[in-house]
């Protein structure tokens, strides 16, 4: 990954760099998601605005963990995430900006080339 703003991270979700993306940090499920914007099997539009950038459609996110299964489902339009109802963490039915990239824990949320050779 390579930082294309303080909000937004390239991504390569494969060796070839056929397929790429782009990942930001969802405050709601404190941690990253990376969406394909680009190649074989893309289903994200993106702005190319790296600042205030708009997604489409929606993004869902389904995990499994100790805690049993949550979800994420949102919305990225001008730099704003709308998360929807239901989402099963704190922020279900707000409207918040997109965060900067988080010092800490993910911080170093970078991989080697070829992936920080991604243009996007």
């Amino acid at each position: 990954m390579a930082a294309l703003s303080p909000k937004l991270r390239s991504v390569a979700f494969d060796m070839a760099g056929t397929k790429a993306g782009i990942a930001f940090f969802c405050p709601g499920c404190e941690e990253p998601h990376a969406i394909s914007v680009r190649g074989l099997g893309a289903i994200w539009n993106w702005d190319g605005d790296v600042d205030m950038p708009t997604v489409s459609p929606s993004i869902r996110v389904t995990s499994r963990n100790d805690g049993g299964e949550t979800t994420c489902h949102s919305f990225v339009r001008t730099g704003q995430i709308q998360f929807l109802g239901d989402c099963t963490h704190p922020l279900r039915g707000q409207t918040v900006a997109l965060p900067d990239w988080p010092d800490g824990d993910y911080a170093d949320f970078y991989l080697p080339p070829p992936h920080d050779k991604v243009i996007l």
